[in-house]
């Protein structure tokens, strides 16, 4: 059987999920006003609220369906540390980098919240799936954030890398590579970011890694 053809990267520009926040019937309901973007990549982004934590996905568009409006997903009611809502960083990250190279998204609704499949696009299998809650489903069986992060980051990619010839896809894909580093914080990845994406547009030899490398070492 003749494997799908390969979708093109969903792309988002910086600051989408700002722009597209959560729906005010949401964040009524869960009682999350005023929550904050821990980071934005590719339409996925981690947001935080006292001790509540989650996912924020724009949902792929479909010309063929309504705009189905900025979901939530993976939603946790009580942040046991700081390192879950780091960890739950990393997997927006990880999760807004391969949508950049081609992973769609496939977002399904259980009432307020969203169940989120990891779809590779060259097999039109699904990879992961991201439970609508935290401590439902695949969490409930005792799988961590953590242990998600490695599964979503030892994917295989779905075809090229991302295009990085767009200086804001580049540096949404430099700020995913830095928030890989679990001792380099939110802030200090965006300006890890910044400054590894004028040294990639002014080197063009340099490739994400390589940029990210010299942002490092230029700071240290």
């Amino acid at each position: 059987m003749a494997l799908p053809e390969k979708s093109p990267a969903t792309t988002f520009a910086p600051g989408h999920l700002a722009a597209h926040p959560l729906p005010p019937g949401i964040v009524g309901a869960l009682g999350l006003g005023g929550y904050q973007l821990l980071v934005d990549i590719g339409g996925v982004g981690a947001a935080r609220l006292g001790p509540q934590a989650f996912l924020v996905i724009a949902p792929d568009p479909d010309p063929s369906l309504p705009d189905a409006g900025t979901q939530i997903s993976l939603h946790n009611r009580r942040l046991k540390s700081d390192a879950d809502a780091i960890a739950l960083t990393q997997l927006a990250a990880e999760l807004g980098y391969l949508r950049l190279s081609g992973y769609r998204l496939a977002l399904e609704r259980h009432g307020l919240l969203s169940r989120v499949k990891l779809v590779n696009p060259a097999t039109g299998g699904v990879a992961v799936t991201i439970p609508d809650k935290h401590g439902g489903g695949l969490f409930g069986g005792g799988t961590s954030v953590t242990q998600l992060v490695a599964q979503v980051r030892s994917l295989p990619p779905a075809g090229p890398p991302p295009d990085t010839q767009s200086p804001e896809v580049l540096r949404q894909v430099l700020l995913a590579l830095a928030l890989r580093d679990e001792s380099v914080g939110g802030a200090e990845a965006a300006d890890l970011a910044d400054s590894a994406l004028k040294l990639a547009r002014a080197d063009r030899s340099l490739d994400p890694p390589a940029a990210l490398e010299a942002a490092k070492r230029s700071t240290g």
